[in-house]
């Protein structure tokens, strides 16, 4: 299953896939002005609500689970996310752009290192894969040096595990495509300008943004 108007920011740590979806959000604020666009929601998993929450107090360390235990922490967290009242599937069915910073693909990168792929592959089958997945490439060694002034490191951010990562994306990107996603390949070690055209230059191609451009041509 498509979800139709759903998109994906997917990369490893420190590939700027939160920076681009706050520039998508003002590109988008400012083209609207010049154009009616249709409504644009920006989220991210985790996300902010309780089981969000506990996860991200395991990605700072603070608290101690099993890896599979995170697995399905993460897949709740999604649950909610997706299916929920005003989660991504109803925003989408009402004719929203919503723009998501990771999502199921993240699980099986990170997740499947730790507790292998059966897991994380059975806690996500049910999940409709977007419409269309960026993908942030970066070297993992260029990656952290853009982190190292962070006040907090989380438990994945360290050069081996970002490079199985990274290794990880690269082979399970088919899996979507086969499922029908769009997949765009970003360079993310360009500039934050660039990266950004790139990725509005790959946004007006969604079903939603085309009819958009189209109609006011």
């Amino acid at each position: 299953m498509i979800a139709k108007n759903f998109v994906v920011f997917e990369g490893g740590d420190g590939s700027g896939t939160t920076t681009q979806i706050e520039l998508a959000r003002r590109r988008f604020e400012k083209e609207n002005m010049e154009r009616r666009l249709p409504p644009l929601w920006t989220t991210s998993e985790p996300t902010d609500g309780a089981i969000g929450v506990l996860i991200r107090s395991v990605l700072r360390g603070e608290l101690a689970v099993r890896a599979e235990t995170l697995a399905r922490l993460f897949s709740a967290d999604r649950s909610e996310h997706v299916f929920a009242e005003n989660g991504v599937i109803d925003r989408c069915s009402r004719g929203e752009l919503v723009v998501s910073d990771r999502y199921a693909l993240s699980s099986l990168a990170y997740q499947g290192i730790d507790c292998g792929d059966a897991l994380p592959k059975a806690l996500n089958e049910e999940f409709p894969a977007p419409e269309m997945l960026f993908f942030f490439d970066i070297d993992p060694e260029v990656a952290l040096k853009r982190m190292e002034n962070r006040r907090i490191r989380e438990i994945f951010e360290y050069l081996d595990f970002q490079a199985l990562v990274r290794e990880r994306y690269k082979a399970l990107l088919p899996w979507y495509e086969e499922k029908g996603a769009i997949i765009v390949t970003i360079d993310a070690a360009k500039a934050p300008d660039e990266v950004a055209e790139d990725v509005w230059n790959a946004l007006k191609k969604t079903s939603l943004f085309k009819a958009a451009y189209e109609s006011r041509a």
